[in-house]
């Protein structure tokens, strides 16, 4: 069994590693990082450093089983390849991707910036990825991983959006065997046009086209697969209001609030303020937790939410859970602080909020 000793020297080595990988520029260090996982999954070391087995506080959500309350945000592990790796770390929940129809390089490089002294990331990847088959392929390799598997799905960058919902479609159908939910992208900034999709009424009809086809492959799989929308944080109060109301009529599953930002006063006077793209970490927490307070006002409890924007620590993942989320997940902090951080947050959350359900019915 992995014990206490052996996460403490893990963590303790953490700010020498990050600091040689922030020497790195920060894409590469992305791919170096997950690569230095997957091999020390396989070799057995992250059994020994990561006492994930000591996390479980399980909780029931969208018909799910969580292990614990805290989940990886999409855009970690965009090609679905380090499932067992990032388990390991003590994660209840990982959700790859974004997976689009068709593989696609993103935008131009550079495209990830770092903002160092506000724990924050800005980043234009604009959904790179080897596509929805390559994706399912590889999450259909996870072998150790026991918590929830969910798949983030978008539009190719040269699919106008008019036809946007083909592309969810096909996503969907070829996610819908393998995964545990399906987060439908609507939000990032990085594709041309696509927070268009978020009016209400654009908003209406996919939903009402993705929830047909749900209906379908329930009865052809045997197995219901929620479906989540994953919002902006640039949203006014009449805009919430009036999305809120689109969820509730169509029988939306589940909520995640938020996406990266585009707002850029919380970093106004950093030399990297200027860079196109969405803006993620510390910086982004407060406009992040009010838009998703203003849905949990409106959704009256009547569709969880996941809260996800800024969480750098216990504090902040408690204050997600008080504005109205039921489960947390973290991307940004994860890379300035560690996998320490997860299990502070796990701990942290089962200790304020009892689990739903004993550990052994997992």
């Amino acid at each position: 069994m992995a014990t206490g000793h052996s996460a403490g020297v893990f963590d303790a080595l953490y700010p020498l590693v990050r600091a040689g990988l922030f020497c790195l520029d920060p894409e590469v260090a992305h791919h170096l990082s997950l690569a230095a996982l997957r091999l020390a999954e396989r070799s057995g070391v992250l059994r020994l450093a990561c006492p994930a087995d000591e996390l479980l506080a399980p909780v029931e959500v969208l018909g799910l089983r969580f292990p614990n309350r805290v989940g990886l945000a999409a855009g970690m592990d965009k090609a679905g390849d380090t499932i067992d790796a990032l388990g390991r770390l003590g994660f209840g929940c990982i959700e790859i991707g974004t997976f689009t129809p068709r593989a696609q390089p993103g935008n131009p490089k550079p495209r990830v910036f770092r903002l160092v002294e506000h724990e924050a990331i800005i980043n234009r990847m604009g959904f790179n990825n080897a596509g929805i088959a390559a994706g399912v392929a590889n999450a259909r390799r996870a072998r150790t991983y026991q918590g929830v598997v969910g798949f983030n799905i978008g539009k190719n960058k040269d699919t106008p959006n008019e036809d946007a919902a083909a592309d969810y479609l096909a996503c969907l159908r070829q996610a819908y065997p393998v995964a545990d939910y399906i987060a439908v992208n609507l939000s990032s900034p990085n594709t041309p046009g696509l927070r268009e999709l978020q009016s209400p009424a654009a908003c209406a009809r996919l939903l009402d086209t993705l929830q047909r086809e749900q209906e379908q492959l329930t009865a052809a799989h045997g197995k219901r697969v929620p479906l989540l929308f994953k919002v902006a944080p640039d949203l006014d109060d009449a805009h919430i209001r009036d999305l809120a109301a689109v969820f509730l009529a169509g029988g939306l599953d589940g909520l995640i609030a938020t996406n990266t930002t585009l707002d850029r006063a919380a970093v106004a006077n950093h030399p990297r303020a200027t860079e196109a793209g969405g803006l993620s970490g510390r910086p982004e927490f407060h406009k992040s937790t009010a838009v998703l307070q203003a849905f949990a006002s409106h959704l009256g409890g009547r569709i969880p939410i996941i809260g996800v924007g800024g969480i750098s620590s216990l504090e902040d993942a408690q204050a997600k859970l008080r504005a109205g989320a039921t489960l947390v997940q973290v991307y940004t902090a994860f890379i300035y602080q560690g996998p320490g951080l997860i299990r502070q947050l796990a701990r942290g959350l089962a200790a304020a909020n009892p689990p739903t359900m004993p550990p052994q019915e997992l």
